[in-house]
């Protein structure tokens, strides 16, 4: 049964009628272009086959009620007196009531089920895709513009000002304007994208070590503000406006540490600009080597992957015949890799590397290959 069906069956169970819409948003997978979003930098994601569903309908009294068929606590409350808490996935849905009401919108009630595949912990996005799901759901409900910028600022500004994270813009951004077949180049200052086409005949497998991220807090705020020293130094606003011929004459007066996570970023940027020419060039072997490249940037400048992800890559790239390249993805210390395929020896490939990472680790990792799909969209409306 689909995720479709499973929260349209478990609707009906619930509230004795079929729902009125069902929505979903996506997950996501960086391709390229790591710890470049806070530095005002570019990233290359793509929003995955991997989505929340949410099956629903609106109340006439102004409740929301969202019970998740994978999570035990519903979501319900007035929209006209909640407070934040620490309800956990709860507070996602409070916080995007939360910020469609601080920025002006009059909100409907509504009654749902929701449902996901998005692994949680993974590094791919599953809280920005229930942000931009329940964003999602308040616009079809309560007749609002679906502007995919604004509603991606309003899913960060939940994370940052109501949950407590302080992500950047690319999660919120991606999972709202995605599109099959497509990553999506973002400028992170100026929200500019572009949709930008995988090459023919390739796949990307999601490798995931089966390790959780550790000390991600600390470790981010850290470089973070190493970033932010670093640009100062160079008299920028930030690190994005730093091109490598101005850091290769000037980087001498940084301080060791500082010059490699500046060193990370510049080139990351570069990376990701030339990544975009290599698809649209139709070349995934110098998008391959772009991403190998940025693999051994997040390791040896940026220190942000873990013996964990270093294995299952080099587990990865020993594959000649079907790989392009593969490099870890998301903020570090753990959760997955990304590699760029040949879509015919996909499967095959998935298998290799499971088997070498099992073996040399012990731990049985998860393989899943993805697709480029729409982002955040209303696919029934009764």
């Amino acid at each position: 049964m689909s995720l479709q069906e499973r929260v349209t069956q478990a609707y009906i169970e619930r509230f004795g009628e079929r729902p009125l819409y069902i929505v979903r948003a996506p997950g996501r997978v960086n391709l390229i272009g790591e710890h470049t979003d806070y530095n005002d930098g570019f990233v290359l994601p793509m929003a995955i086959d991997r989505s929340i569903y949410i099956a629903l309908s609106p109340r006439a009294d102004n409740r929301v009620e969202l019970h998740s068929l994978d999570l035990d606590t519903p979501a319900e409350f007035s929209l006209s007196a909640f407070e934040k808490g620490d309800e956990g996935w709860v507070e996602y849905v409070k916080g995007m009531a939360w910020v469609l009401q601080e920025a002006g919108f009059e909100l409907t009630g509504w009654q749902g089920i929701s449902a996901g595949d998005i692994p949680v912990g993974a590094g791919l996005s599953s809280s920005a895709a229930l942000e931009l799901a329940v964003a999602r759901a308040f616009a079809t409900v309560s007749d609002l513009p679906w502007d995919t910028a604004q509603m991606a600022l309003l899913g960060q500004k939940c994370e940052n000002k109501w949950v407590g994270v302080n992500c950047g813009i690319m999660d919120q951004m991606i999972s709202a304007a995605g599109k099959e077949g497509h990553a999506l180049l973002i400028d992170c200052r100026s929200l500019e994208s572009c949709l930008v086409p995988l090459p023919k005949g390739t796949a990307v497998v999601i490798l995931d070590t089966a390790t959780r991220r550790g000390l991600v807090d600390s470790a981010y705020n850290e470089r973070r503000q190493q970033c932010e020293e670093a640009a100062a130094y160079f008299g920028v606003p930030a690190l994005r406006d730093v091109d490598i011929d101005t850091f290769n004459a000037k980087a001498d007066g940084l301080d060791p540490l500082t010059r490699k996570r500046a060193r990370h970023v510049i080139t990351e940027n570069q990376r990701t600009l030339d990544a975009m020419a290599a698809m649209l060039q139709e070349e995934p072997r110098e998008l391959g080597r772009l991403l190998n490249e940025s693999h051994a940037s997040l390791r040896n400048d940026f220190e942000v992957s873990s013996k964990e992800l270093n294995q299952i890559v080099e587990c990865a790239t020993r594959r000649d015949t079907a790989i392009f390249g593969a490099r870890m993805t998301g903020a570090g210390f753990g959760g997955c890799a990304v590699a760029l395929v040949r879509d015919y020896n996909a499967k095959a490939f998935g298998n290799a590397v499971a088997a070498c990472y099992q073996a040399a680790t012990g731990l049985q990792p998860n393989i899943y290959i993805c697709y480029p799909s729409d982002g955040a969209n209303v696919i029934v409306s009764n």
